[in-house]
């Protein structure tokens, strides 16, 4: 959670949707869902679990729901939010202030809590599949004695290690993102510390 910034902030920073998506916060805030802020953007939880957030993009703003492959979308308004990878995520796009439509805001707001209470939510199933190192990071860890240091780090970050040279396609991009994650696990340095 991104306890630096409100989700007061998040509205009152100047832009170009800030009139709009007052009018979604205030529809938000007709529900029993709790805002807060997460990754830098209002988020709105029952029993602190994400139920929906609201964001503002340059060119549309809307309402991501977690769980909105669950919703009934009658009109087909909701898109998956990132085709391939979210499994249940699921986003309404709105393209102008004029374009919004209060009733059927509330209804999918409504509806999202109202699945979100029946427990009609994503459930991922967590592996218990050992973590496979790419035979090119394990030469390194052990070259650079550098194992105990890796072992230090959460399954997660040592997962993402793994991934970011196994998804390069050529040799020379692996032996690149070697050297430049060696002096990170060095340090004890995650991958993607800098964005969290």
């Amino acid at each position: 959670m991104n306890k630096s910034k409100t989700a007061d902030a998040y509205y009152a920073e100047p832009h170009h949707f800030s009139n709009a998506i007052a009018i979604l916060r205030k529809l938000a805030l007709e529900t029993d869902a709790e805002e807060c802020c997460k990754w830098g953007m209002p988020v709105y939880t029952l029993n602190n679990k994400n139920v929906f957030g609201i964001c503002r993009f340059k060119n549309h703003f809307g309402i991501w729901f977690y769980n909105g492959a669950f919703m009934d979308d009658p009109k087909n308004l909701l898109e998956n939010a990132q085709e391939g990878k979210t499994k249940a995520m699921r986003h309404l796009k709105i393209s102008d202030i004029s374009s919004i439509d209060k009733t059927l805001v509330r209804q999918y707001l409504n509806e999202a809590i109202a699945k979100h209470k029946q427990g009609k939510v994503l459930v991922t199933s967590k592996k218990n599949d050992k973590l496979e190192i790419p035979k090119l990071l394990l030469s390194c860890l052990r070259a650079n004695n550098l194992q105990q240091k890796f072992d230090a780090f959460t399954p997660y970050k040592q997962k993402e290690f793994c991934e970011f040279i196994e998804s390069a396609k050529q040799q020379k991009t692996k032996l690149a993102r070697i050297e430049k994650i060696t002096p990170l696990i060095k340090n004890g340095i995650g991958l993607n510390d800098q964005y969290r």
